[in-house]
């Protein structure tokens, strides 16, 4: 697990915010001490969604305050999208650097750094974190360095390093954390790290293993094969990416292949063992054409990196929310409504803790359409969370936004809904030894041919996907995209010239 250092502060000024009040108690020691700070709005969890409904709200004219035990910007900005992209870049530049030669270029001896790509990168997060802390204090909201616990209090009020803190709105955006196996689901599994201890690594493994099947195990594998190390990516299953349209997932495991990382399918980690040349990782893999239970037992061996990224679960230790009464399903989710309300009045929730479309812009969406209902009378302010569109950063990149094939025949019947597919070799490959198709797909809907789904994976799909989202928002049909007169050469023409 990654080992978050922050600066603690020495301590917490309880100077009252802007319209800030103190709730009257008894005169009794007892009861002064239990004297509660009181705002307009209380956030817990300084990541995206927090930050967003924190600075809007104060916007609006709100008193408000954000508890944070971290880094301000979460996950996001401290182990996430933001370091990620960074590492992603770098990859991109490897690649580019196989096909220099095809483009007349002769750069000779070229040499990575690892360690010179993670001092600039980190430097680059510590700015972030400080631009963050200088937006609250110029926005007066006021940072409370400290882990939240929901007290038994009978109005909701949290306890921070023993000082309380009340508000008849509280947003929880505390965000998640990666999933990891206990010894006794796998022995050995505490000798392996996760995505946050990804951001931890002083060198690039020579020999890595990634297990799971999902974006993050994906971008990873990517990543470290992709700038020299040896990668493994164990899934249970035939492919990666199984929530994703089936083209993108075929392709992107194909993809995956191709760029030399060492596929295990239908496998999965029995145990783990350290040896003075490294990790060994004990793999058993079953045959599904095989109808009994047979399974094959193999080892990988001088495993520097091990990298666990099996999902995610929401951040909710500590923070008592069951002596709130707040529904959660299954997983530890909290429960909201469209309006992000939780089963509690005056208790709400936003981003990865609710479970539900995990991504830094939708939280900063939501938290912001939250204050715009709590301090603007927006009464019907919320988020629409249909028609999001996801890059998922694999070599090459995927973009995806709307409906899966899949799913538009489940909603709509398969007599109403009409596919256009390509797949070509984007003309930057046109010279190159090196090889990456790019594939699309448009998803149809009724006589009218509305697009309900659009999916691609290749070369600056990444970009390309931005402007088809505004359109399939605002209702786009495969005539409006016929109609557009294409750019070329360019892939993205091949959005509006499939026949």
């Amino acid at each position: 697990m990654l080992l978050r250092t922050c600066r603690l502060l020495s301590t917490v000024s309880l100077a009252l915010p802007r319209h800030a009040v103190t709730r009257s108690m008894a005169s009794d020691p007892a009861a002064a001490a239990a004297e509660a700070t009181r705002f307009d709005f209380l956030v817990i969890g300084g990541g995206s969604g927090g930050l967003a409904g924190a600075r809007r709200a104060a916007e609006l004219g709100a008193a408000t305050a954000v508890i944070e035990s971290h880094k301000l910007g979460g996950t996001c900005v401290n182990v996430g999208c933001v370091p990620k992209k960074v590492m992603w870049n770098a990859a991109v530049h490897a690649e580019y650097l196989h096909d220099h030669s095809d483009y007349g270029f002769d750069v000779g001896n070229v040499r990575f750094s690892w360690e010179t790509l993670k001092a600039k990168r980190d430097a680059y997060v510590t700015h972030l974190n400080r631009i963050y802390r200088n937006n609250l204090d110029k926005a007066k909201i006021q940072t409370i360095q400290g882990y939240a616990r929901f007290t038994d209090d009978p109005e909701p009020t949290v306890e921070v390093n023993g000082r309380k803190y009340t508000a008849p709105h509280i947003l929880i955006a505390t965000g998640g954390q990666p999933s990891v196996l206990s010894e006794d689901e796998v022995p050995g599994a505490r000798l392996g790290i996760t995505s946050d201890g990804f951001f931890e690594l002083e060198t690039l493994p020579k020999r890595s293993v990634i297990v799971g099947a999902g974006y993050i195990a994906v971008e990873m594998a990517g990543i470290l094969s992709t700038l020299g190390s040896k990668t493994s990516l164990i899934i249970r299953q035939t492919g990666v990416l199984r929530n994703f349209d089936a083209f993108i997932s075929t392709n992107c495991t194909k993809e995956l292949q191709n760029t030399g990382i060492d596929l295990w399918k239908n496998s999965q980690v029995k145990s783990v063992s350290k040896t003075d040349k490294g990790l060994e990782v004990t793999i058993v893999t079953k045959d599904p054409e095989k109808k009994n239970d047979e399974e094959k037992t193999s080892v990988i061996q001088e495993v520097d990196c091990l990298l666990w990224a099996i999902g995610r679960l929401p951040n909710t230790s500590g923070l008592n929310i069951g002596s709130m009464g707040l529904d959660t399903d299954e997983k530890g989710h909290i429960i909201v409504d469209e309006f992000q309300n939780t089963s509690r009045s005056g208790i709400y929730a936003v981003g990865d803790v609710c479970g539900k479309a995990l991504l830094t812009p939708v939280a900063i969406a939501a938290g912001r359409k939250l204050a715009h209902r709590l301090f603007e009378g927006k009464k019907d302010s919320k988020l629409d969370y249909s028609g999001i569109p996801t890059v998922v950063f694999s070599h090459p990149p995927i973009g995806t936004v709307g409906l899966t094939e899949e799913e538009a025949i489940k909603a709509r019947g398969k007599e109403n809904i009409k596919i256009y597919k390509t797949s070509f070799t984007p003309m930057y490959h046109a010279i190159t030894s090196r090889k990456s198709q790019c594939i699309m797909k448009l998803v149809c809907e009724g006589k009218e041919e509305k697009v309900v789904g659009l999916h691609m994976q290749g070369l600056g799909c990444d970009e390309m996907l931005q402007g088809f989202a505004v359109a399939i928002k605002m209702g786009a049909t495969k005539a409006d995209f016929d109609k557009t007169v294409a750019i070329h050469p360019t892939s993205s023409e091949e959005f509006v010239t499939m026949r």
